[in-house]
C-alpha cells in the first residue's frame, strides 16, 4: 500500500502549507480501546467535506491502491490523516483487511493508532474503507534522512541523539510486535518511509498493509511480490521463497540503522558491483568506521573528544547493525537483544 506513511513522505513544503491551511491543529486522542464498536463512525460525505471532496491541496499521497488525505473533520476540528483505500485494485481490500486486524490487535506508544474509521458507501453506492488517524507533524523519517528541502537548516537535521532514540522506539515497536503478541506480527516492509514522526520526534511504525501474523497455516511466499518488502530493506532469504519469519524485520531493521548511521539509502548510486551498504559499513569496521557517518549529523557535544564518541557509541551500533543483517535469518540478533543493547546506548549517550 503506498501511502503518506510508505513512499509519499511528509515533505518539509508540504507541511508548511498544512500550517497555513490548519493554523489551529489540535491534538488528536486515541480511541480508549481498538474494538470497531467503540470507535466514533464517519459518514462518506464526513470525509468529502474534511478533505474539501478529495481536492489536490489536501492529498498527502496518491496511487492506484489509494490515497492519504490531510483534513478536519466538522464535528471536533481535530486534524486527521485520512486514508481511502482504492477497492477496484488488487490488493487494496486484502491491504484494509490486515491493516483492520493490526490496529484492532495492537496497543503500542511506538506503534501507529488510528482514530476512527470509515466503513459505507459513497455516492455512486461504491463501497468506501478508510482508515483515520492522527497526523505526525514531523513527517516521515525518509523526508528528514534525504530531504534536499532542508538545505542544511540544522532544525532540519537529524542529530545524533536524535537517531538514537529513533533507532530504540523502531526497536520496541518490532520487539511488541514480534515477542508480545500471538501469533507473532511480522511488518514486512520496514523502511524509513513507514517511520513517522510525531510532534516530540517519537518514532512510530506505520504502514501494516504488507503485514503478516505468523500463524500456522501462513503460505510460503512464491515471489517478493507475495511478501511486500521494498528494494534494499526487504531480508535476501524471500527472494528464494523462503518462509516468512521474524528474521525478515530484522534485517530490515538493521539497514534502517546502517541507514541512520551513514545518511545513505541502501539503493544509493555508490552501490554497484556487489557492493552493498552492508558490505561498505562492513568494510570500514571497526577501524575507519568514521569514514561512514553522515557528514550532516550533529554531534557537538562530542567534538572535542570525537575518537572516544566513535569507539563508545558508533562502533557497537554498527556492530548492532552488521549483526541484524548478516545472512542467515537465524544467526540475526533478535529484537529483544538489539532493545537491550540500544536501551544500553541511549541511556549512555544521554
Amino acid at each position: 500500500m503506498l501511502t503518506i506513511w510508505k513512499k509519499g513522505s511528509f515533505p518539509f513544503s508540504r507541511w508548511d502549507l498544512v500550517s497555513k491551511m490548519f493554523p489551529n491543529r489540535r491534538e488528536v486522542h486515541t480511541a480508549p480501546c481498538h474494538d470497531e464498536k467503540k470507535l466514533k463512525r464517519v459518514s462518506y460525505e464526513d470525509i468529502l467535506k474534511a478533505t474539501n471532496w478529495f481536492s489536490l491541496v489536501h492529498t498527502i499521497s496518491s496511487t492506484c491502491i489509494g490515497s492519504v488525505y490531510v483534513g478536519r473533520f466538522k464535528s471536533d476540528k481535530s486534524l486527521v490523516a485520512i486514508k481511502v483505500f482504492n477497492l477496484n485494485e488488487p490488493g487494496g481490500y486484502e491491504s484494509y483487511l490486515i491493516e483492520c486486524e493490526v490496529l484492532r490487535s495492537t496497543r503500542h506508544r511506538n506503534i501507529m493508532r488510528h482514530v476512527t474509521l470509515c466503513s459505507t458507501l459513497d455516492s455512486q453506492n461504491h463501497e468506501c474503507n478508510a482508515l483515520i488517524f492522527e497526523v505526525m507533524v514531523n513527517g516521515s523519517l525518509e523526508a528528514w534522512l534525504h530531504s534536499e528541502q532542508h538545505n542544511g537548516i540544522l532544525d532540519k537535521v537529524l542529530s545524533f541523539g536524535q537517531r538514537i532514540r529513533i533507532a530504540a522506539d523502531v526497536a520496541f515497536a518490532l520487539d511488541y510486535a514480534h515477542n508480545e503478541l500471538t501469533p507473532p506480527l511480522i511488518h514486512c516492509d520496514l523502511k524509513p518511509n513507514n517511520v513517522l514522526l510525531d510532534d516530540d520526534m517519537t518514532a512510530r511504525l506505520s504502514d501494516f498493509g504488507s503485514a503478516k501474523f505468523l500463524s500456522p497455516g501462513l503460505v510460503i511466499p512464491k515471489s517478493l511480490h507475495d511478501v511486500g518488502g521494498t528494494i534494499g530493506y526487504v531480508a535476501p532469504e524471500y527472494r528464494m521463497g523462503c518462509e516468512i519469519s521474524v528474521g525478515g524485520d530484522v534485517y530490515s531493521f538493521g539497514v534502517l540503522l546502517l541507514e541512520l548511521l551513514t545518511g545513505k539509502r541502501p539503493t544509493d548510486d555508490m552501490f554497484v558491483d556487489g557492493l552493498s551498504l552492508c558490505k561498505f559499513c562492513e568494510s570500514k569496521f571497526p577501524d575507519r568506521v568514521a569514514e561512514i557517518l553522515d557528514p550532516h549529523m550533529s554531534h557537538e557535544e562530542h567534538q572535542g573528544c570525537a575518537e572516544g564518541w566513535i569507539q563508545r557509541y558508533i562502533v557497537p551500533l554498527v556492530a548492532l547493525g552488521l549483526s541484524c543483517t548478516v545472512e542467515s535469518p537465524k544467526d540475526r540478533t533478535g529484537m529483544k537483544d538489539v532493545c537491550a543493547k540500544l536501551s544500553d546506548i541511549r541511556a549512555s549517550f544521554l
